[in-house]
């Protein structure tokens, strides 16, 4: 393809005073920035910083741009190639980084109504002619649609040459929907539109895990509505509203060896908070904090997410309160931390506790004397009885390890990976 292409009638650089490339010329760098800066503010899709080799290809065109439209005024018959290789390459790079073609010819609009700013107050400032400047304005614009017919045809060379373009973009605008801060509500609707993807109020992600017995891999067809990424470290899918009914069974179709954590149904801007809860789950499920389901509804276990969502602090907490028990038998330890949880959980009812515990009243009342014994007036005392509810219901261990090692206040057991277990799924 020849970067030559739509420079059939471009205004003759010969029609332009060579005086003016020495005008122009000490403009260029402070150009330059102020055509960057004004792409970034006034596009969302480049508000982000422009740093490593995109960046760089970004400055480079506007610099490339700026600097041969000047030298051709000074000579008409300067190349033109190593700035048309730029800018078919910065064609090249938008495509395969998700922006549309709006995006791209709006990155030229820009650079072309900051030049013609720039090119006002240097014309008055130096007393050019009407006529010199609707030239140098005619000639202006003219460049400018040539870089930007060259960089079109970089993007559309590149989008018929890579395979899965599509779902490229769709994986970029997933991408972009989890991003916190979220990104601006423009950015999104463009590359949406560029997807194809309608962009719903509210939304619910999932948190994907393959179960251990999990067949290998095999293509996944989800519904063309759900963006998705199951390839990753953390597996994630994006539904428009919520997630129930047909639209559950079609993904656990698709998905039959995972495990689906859904994360509460929200609007757009808290997806990511809605997905970091959903991973929770997971983690709580592998625990055995949460029932360990093939489908898992982050909403149905909001408060253990909350009093989980601190291990050290939690662990912390456990240590200076079940202090008394450190000295007792394992056994003696599972036992009382059992009656006190079924205590707190029936509000000090004997016989209910019995029945929990599927023990004798009697042998209820004699633990319970050991827990007032170990514990004395904290067992009346409401602010503590919250507490010790807590650490009963949070992540750490359920009784304190006698003779355990501590790191920064947390048992060196927890700091060191376990070997993930085999669940028993009941589904839903």
């Amino acid at each position: 393809m020849s970067v030559e292409r739509g420079l059939d009638h471009p205004v003759p650089p010969s029609a332009l005073p060579r005086k003016l490339a020495e005008i122009l010329r000490p403009e260029l760098a402070s150009l330059s920035e102020e055509i960057v800066d004004e792409i970034q503010a006034t596009i969302p899709a480049y508000a982000r910083p422009l740093d490593g080799p995109y960046g760089k290809s970004i400055r480079a065109g506007v610099e490339y741009a700026i600097t041969l439209f000047v030298a051709q005024i000074a000579d008409p018959s300067v190349s033109k190639e190593q700035s048309h290789e730029v800018h078919h390459r910065l064609g090249q790079n938008e495509m395969r980084e998700g922006r549309s073609l709006d995006t791209l010819q709006s990155a030229y609009r820009v650079g072309a109504r900051v030049s013609w700013r720039r090119i006002m107050w240097v014309g008055r400032r130096s007393g050019l002619s009407s006529a010199v400047m609707s030239q140098l304005a005619d000639a202006m614009l003219a460049f400018m649609d040539e870089l930007a017919s060259v960089a079109l045809d970089g993007y559309l060379e590149a989008k018929a040459r890579t395979a899965g373009a599509l779902e490229t973009w769709r994986r970029k605008l997933l991408g972009l929907l989890l991003e916190v801060p979220a990104a601006p509500a423009k950015a999104v609707a463009e590359l949406a539109q560029l997807t194809g993807w309608a962009v719903p109020e509210l939304v619910s992600p999932i948190a994907v895990r393959p179960l251990l017995e999990a067949h290998p891999r095999r293509r996944v067809t989800l519904d063309s509505d759900v963006l998705a990424e199951l390839d990753g470290v953390e597996p994630r899918i994006v539904v428009p509203g919520p997630v129930g009914g047909a639209r559950l069974a079609t993904l656990q179709a698709a998905l039959p060896d995972h495990c689906l954590a859904i994360g509460p149904c929200v609007p757009l801007e808290s997806l990511a908070d809605s997905l970091r809860w959903a991973r929770a789950a997971l983690v709580l499920a592998d625990r055995g904090r949460i029932p360990s389901q093939r489908v898992i509804r982050a909403e149905e276990h909001l408060a253990a997410l909350l009093v989980n969502s601190d291990t050290a602090l939690v662990t912390l907490l456990r240590t200076r309160l079940f202090a008394p028990l450190a000295e007792m038998t394992d056994k003696q330890q599972d036992r009382l931390l059992e009656t006190l949880r079924a205590w707190l959980d029936s509000q000090g009812n004997v016989v209910e506790i019995a029945e929990r515990l599927q023990v004798h009243p009697q042998t209820v009342r004699y633990r319970m004397r050991q827990l007032q014994a170990t514990f004395g007036d904290r067992l009346r005392d409401p602010s503590a009885r919250f507490e010790l509810e807590l650490v009963l219901r949070g992540c750490a261990p359920d009784r304190p390890l006698a003779g355990e090692s501590w790191v920064g206040g947390i048992p060196v057991g927890e700091l060191m990976p376990s070997p993930r277990r085999s669940p028993q799924w009941s589904d839903r």
